[in-house]
């Protein structure tokens, strides 16, 4: 179907002359509501503005329909060259680095959003305009003579935004971040890792190790990196992309990726997916976007994800004696490489123990046999896991040019230097007598690993854990999962649901899980400040007594440790102070 011209002022186009499924992907000008006409004086920026626009029209359609319009047209994210870009729902982990990365590559960044997050920060610094709040006017300049060339919105959006919708109506470009995502990274050789687990840790640690060994990547995570000077990106010039595929929304099935990456596979995002054979119906559509040539590189161990590898999808199911396998769909695609703790798989690890560090040594094991002793300085069981798919997934890279055993002594000395990332077994601080940390877990299957990790690393100190649960679809779903996993602590603390995008229609609570809570001293707290106020009371009451005390969830939860933190010293102080007034004046 050829479609008509498009300038900013057409109007008098019947809805029948278009298919009904492409009316949602129009301006909604074009269905009954007026034009809005743009003053005659229309300067040459406008004009050039409508060429673009003209030229977008079409591919805009294609794009909302899943199409190939773009081939024609050519997105050019490489060089901003000037051009304006703004991004709906900015403060998330996900678009702020789409903006960071946008802002180093040369283009006007722009961006809203309901609330400030600490990853605006960064942005405000770099030169990024920033609102608070969501409005028509976010996105016009000059009075409405100026527009950005693209919108770009987050997957947390709701489809009646107003500069979403405002966007459309003038025929500005709207693309969701999955397309941006695979528009952005189709030239490069893409390592997408993807899991419902570990997925920042993974590719964080994994752009760390590349870069450190000299590769110029660039990077994108859904997290802050403490030691990437630009927090969640690196902006590099090479072929290499690592990026932090999420499945939430179906976002990762935007991006065709040279290695993916798969950690594990859970029933996460409840309200996305609704159950489990749904998560693994997506993630064999993403497998399915693994280039020809590709590589998958799979955690062996998790019965989520080896289901990925069963024979109705026509894959090859792993040869015992080695884990990398063929595939015997599409004539031998791609290549699969399988790690875990088992010999069975490609990669395994023998003798994991906690060391001086904090972290974990293991012995690497390359098709059984041993190839290198590691040491990390980040803890637990799944840390070593997702080392050993950074190695999995540098053995594919660069296995044709540097032999194994060489490539595992470069990288393995940078996976030494790896400090982790923030609000992953994030030490908060010390004081009479107790350790605070913070962790993002929020699922059940995250917090068990997160609890027997601490209980590794502080074997002999009582482990309080407050946890936050994160949406009510969620906690309603697992909530006798998240039950059998705080078991795991001596004491929890359940405050109320943090609602994020949700309104409660399941009837569940806070309360409901900490009633679950059966064999472990518990109770429910509903509000921060009140769970600050009483452990200030109990640690300060016994300050010898050894606590170690877990902030959990993905909300607002990370905001109680530096509280807890800070009240704890201002006590500490008042009594340092109480005794020097009591201690006897010495006779001169």
């Amino acid at each position: 179907m050829e479609l008509p011209a498009f300038i900013p002022s057409i109007s008098g186009y019947s809805p029948a002359y278009f298919p009904a499924k492409l009316k949602p992907h129009l301006p909604g000008k074009l269905f009954g509501a007026p034009a809005r006409m743009l003053p005659a004086t229309v300067n040459a920026s406008i004009a050039a503005r409508n060429v673009r626009l003209r030229e977008n029209f079409a591919f805009t359609v294609s794009a909302g329909l899943g199409g190939k319009g773009d081939r024609e047209t050519g997105l050019e994210l490489q060089n901003g060259n000037g051009r304006w870009v703004h991004f709906v729902g900015i403060g998330g982990c996900g678009l702020s680095a789409l903006a960071k990365l946008a802002l180093k590559r040369g283009f006007q960044v722009s961006g809203s959003d309901i609330a400030r997050s600490s990853f605006m920060d960064g942005l405000c610094q770099e030169g990024a305009h920033l609102c608070i709040g969501h409005s028509a006017s976010n996105i016009q300049r000059d009075n409405g003579l100026i527009y950005p060339d693209s919108v770009v919105v987050s997957s947390a959006i709701p489809l009646d935004n107003s500069e979403v919708l405002h966007a459309k109506s003038v025929g500005v470009p709207v693309y969701k971040r999955d397309y941006w995502l695979g528009k952005l990274t189709e030239n490069h050789n893409l390592i997408a890792v993807s899991g419902s687990h570990g997925k920042s840790t993974t590719a964080s640690m994994l752009a760390y190790v590349l870069k450190a060994m000299g590769d110029d990547i660039t990077a994108l995570i859904g997290a802050h990196v403490p030691q990437f000077p630009e927090g969640n990106i690196i902006a590099g010039n090479g072929q290499n992309f690592v990026l932090e595929a999420d499945e939430y929304d179906g976002c990762f099935l935007g991006v065709s990726p040279y290695i993916a990456v798969v950690t594990n596979l859970d029933w996460e995002h409840v309200d996305q997916f609704p159950d489990e054979d749904a998560v693994e119906t997506t993630f064999r559509r993403f497998l399915k976007q693994i280039k020809t040539g590709g590589h998958l590189i799979l955690f062996g161990d998790s019965p989520g994800a080896r289901s990925l590898l069963s024979c109705g999808e026509g894959a090859v199911r792993s040869d015992k004696s080695r884990g990398t396998i063929p595939v015997s769909r599409s004539k031998n695609r791609y290549r699969i490489t399988t790690y875990g703790s088992s010999i069975t798989n490609a990669w395994s690890a023998s003798g994991i123990h906690p060391n001086s560090k904090g972290g974990s040594d293991y012995t690497l094991f390359y098709e059984g046999l041993p190839v290198a002793d590691i040491s990390l300085q980040i803890p637990g069981v799944y840390n070593v896991l997702n080392s050993m798919a950074v190695i999995a997934t540098i053995e594919a890279l660069f296995g044709d040019q540097i032999r194994i055993i060489d490539l595992v002594n470069r990288a393995k000395s940078h996976l030494r230097n790896f400090a982790g990332v923030s609000r992953r077994f994030e030490k908060v601080g010390s004081v009479c007598g107790c350790d605070i940390y913070d962790d993002y877990a929020h699922h059940p299957t995250e917090i068990r690993a997160v609890l027997q990790a601490a209980r590794a690393v502080f074997p002999f100190k009582t482990l309080t854990v407050v946890f936050q649960p994160h949406t009510y679809s969620r906690l309603a779903a697992l909530i006798d999962n998240f039950a059998t996993a705080l078991r795991g602590a001596d004491r929890v603390v359940v405050t109320a649901v943090y609602a994020a995008r949700e309104k409660d229609v399941w009837g569940v609570s806070g309360r409901d899980l900490a009633s679950r809570l059966s064999g472990i001293e518990s109770e429910y707290v509903p509000f921060l400040d009140n769970v600050v106020d009483k452990l200030v009371q109990e640690i300060s009451e016994d300050p010898h007594r050894e606590i170690l005390v877990f902030t959990l969830g993905a909300g607002d939860i990370t905001t109680l440790g530096p509280k807890l933190l800070s009240r704890l010293k201002s006590v500490k102080h008042a009594k340092f102070e109480l005794l020097k007034m009591r201690e006897p004046i010495p006779e001169c």
